[in-house]
C-alpha cells in the first residue's frame, strides 16, 4: 500500500485504473499524458526552428548547397581560380602579337632556320619564321614590344599580327644576344592596350601562371601550368658550338611552351607579365619544363634598348680560352678562342700577335704548378692591349676576385663593372705572377 492514493506517486498500478484507462475514450486534450505530449511536440518544432534560424544567420543566408563547392588547399574555390584565368587572359590576350621574321637569304641561297615555329603552306612564304611579342608601352605615336633577340635573328623585315589576324611592320628598336631581347616598334593606330608589367622577383613556386603566344603558328594560344622554379641558371652558348657564352637566369614553368611561344607573355592571375618566354628543354621523355625571363630582370635591357638600341657594357679586349681546357687537351685550339669582353661566334683568335705588321715569336706557355683555374690570353685588342697584356698571359684574377673561365671572367665584368672603370688584372707571364690595370671601353661596331 503506498502512503499517497495517488496513481502518479504510485510505483504500483491497480487493476481498476488499468482497465479504466485501457477504456477511456476522451479527445487527445483530455488526459495529463495527453498534455505532456503536447508540450514535448511543441518543444521539438521549437527547437528545430532555433537551430534554422541561428544557420541561417551563421551562413549569411546563402543556400546552404553553395558551401560544398570544392576549394583548393588555400581556401579559394575552383571556380573562383577559374574565372581569374579568363579574366587574366582577357586583359593580356589583345597586347601579344605574333611576329614574322622575314629573314635574309645567305649568299649560297639557303635561308637559315630558325626554332620558332611555321604556319601552314601558303600563308608564309619560306623564308619566313614565327615568334611573339609583348606590347609594353605606347608613346609619340608608337607602341613598343619586347620579344626574344633570336625571335628576329638576321631579319631583313618584320611584321607583327594583331589578336585579330591584321598585319602591321614594325622597326627594330634595338636587340641584345647576351640576355636573348629585343624591342621593336610600330605604328599605334587602333592600339589603346598596353600590358601591365608586374614583379617577377615577388614570384612563388607553386604559384599559377599563364603562358600566352604563338606556338607552331596557333596565334593567340594560351597554356596554363605553375612556377616550378624561380631561379633556375641555364647555361646558354651563343653560336650553339658547344661553348657555354653566359648563364642566363630564368623562370622554370610547366605550361607548355613550345616552338612560336618565344617572345610571348608569362602572366599571373592578376593579368600581369611576370616573364618573357624564351625556351624550352626539347628531348626525347622529356615533358613540361619551359623557361622564362623574368620581366624584373629584363625591364633593365629593355630601357637601355629603348635609349641607346644596345645594352652598354664594359670591353676589356681579350679573346681568351679556359686553362682548364688547356691542362685536359694540352695543347692549343685556336678556334676555342672567345673574346672575353663580347662573345661572337666570329671572333677567334689569331694565336701569334703581330707587331708592326711584322711576325713576332710568341712566348711559350708556362703554367705553374700551383695554377689550376684562369683564363690564358690568346691576343689582347683594344683596351687589354694597351694595358700590356700579350699572348700566352694567364689570367687568374680580377679585382683579387679568383677567375676560372671565360665565362666567370665575363660574368665579373657585365654584372660589377661598367664602361670607364678600371679593373686589377692579376696574371702570370712567363712563370711569374705580376698585376696591371685595363681600362674598360665601350666596344666599337664592328664595320
Amino acid at each position: 500500500m503506498s502512503l499517497f492514493d495517488d496513481d502518479f506517486f504510485s510505483t504500483r498500478v491497480s487493476r481498476r485504473t488499468r482497465n479504466d484507462r485501457t477504456s477511456d475514450k476522451r479527445p487527445f486534450g483530455g488526459s495529463r499524458s495527453s498534455s505532456t505530449l503536447r508540450v514535448t511536440v511543441v518543444s521539438s518544432a521549437a527547437s528545430a526552428l532555433l537551430v534554422a534560424l541561428l544557420f541561417a544567420t551563421l551562413s549569411g543566408g546563402k543556400d546552404p548547397g553553395s558551401a560544398s563547392k570544392p576549394v583548393l588547399a588555400s581556401g579559394q574555390s575552383l571556380v573562383e581560380t577559374s574565372e581569374r584565368i579568363i579574366s587574366a587572359s582577357e586583359r593580356v590576350r589583345p597586347v601579344v602579337v605574333s611576329i614574322i621574321n622575314h629573314m635574309k637569304t645567305s649568299e649560297d641561297g639557303q635561308q637559315a632556320q630558325s626554332d620558332s615555329g611555321d604556319l601552314d603552306d601558303g600563308e608564309l612564304p619560306e623564308n619566313a619564321s614565327l615568334g611573339s611579342g609583348v606590347i609594353f608601352e605606347k608613346k609619340n605615336g608608337n607602341v613598343y614590344i619586347i620579344t626574344n633577340a633570336h625571335v628576329i635573328d638576321n631579319a631583313e623585315k618584320v611584321e607583327a599580327v594583331m589578336v585579330d589576324g591584321t598585319r602591321r611592320s614594325a622597326k627594330i628598336v634595338g636587340m641584345d644576344t647576351i640576355s636573348d631581347l629585343a624591342v621593336l616598334s610600330m605604328d599605334d593606330k587602333g592600339i589603346d592596350k598596353v600590358a601591365e608589367i608586374g614583379n617577377s622577383d615577388k614570384l612563388r613556386v607553386g604559384e599559377m601562371v599563364i603562358a600566352i603566344g604563338n606556338p607552331l603558328g596557333f596565334g593567340d594560344s594560351l597554356s596554363q601550368g605553375i612556377v616550378s622554379s624561380t631561379h633556375r641558371v641555364i647555361p646558354v652558348s651563343l653560336s650553339q658550338d658547344g661553348i657555354y657564352d653566359w648563364e642566363q637566369e630564368v623562370i622554370q614553368t610547366d605550361a607548355a611552351i613550345n616552338q612560336g611561344n618565344s617572345g610571348g607573355a608569362l602572366v599571373d592571375l592578376n593579368g600581369r607579365v611576370v616573364g618573357i618566354n624564351s625556351m624550352k628543354v626539347a628531348d626525347m621523355g622529356v615533358e613540361g619544363i619551359g623557361f622564362a625571363i623574368p620581366i624584373s630582370d629584363a625591364m633593365t635591357i629593355i630601357d637601355q634598348l629603348m635609349e641607346h638600341g644596345k645594352v652598354l657594357r664594359p670591353y676589356m679586349g681579350v679573346y681568351s680560352m679556359d686553362l682548364s681546357a688547356y691542362l685536359d687537351n694540352n695543347a692549343f685550339d685556336d678556334s676555342d678562342g672567345q673574346d672575353s669582353g663580347e662573345p661572337d661566334s666570329s671572333d677567334s683568335a689569331d694565336g701569334d700577335p703581330k707587331v708592326d705588321g711584322e711576325e713576332e715569336a710568341a712566348p711559350e706557355l708556362i703554367v705553374p704548378d700551383e695554377v689550376k683555374q684562369g683564363i690564358i690570353v690568346l691576343e689582347a685588342v683594344g683596351p687589354g692591349k694597351d694595358a700590356g697584356l700579350r699572348f700566352n698571359d694567364i689570367i687568374t684574377e680580377l679585382d683579387g676576385n679568383p677567375i676560372g673561365s671565360t665565362l666567370e671572367l665575363r660574368k665579373y665584368l657585365y654584372t660589377n663593372k661598367k664602361i670607364g672603370d678600371s679593373l686589377t688584372v692579376t696574371y702570370y707571364r712567363d712563370g711569374k705572377k705580376a698585376t696591371l690595370n685595363v681600362k674598360l671601353k665601350e666596344k666599337e661596331d664592328e664595320k
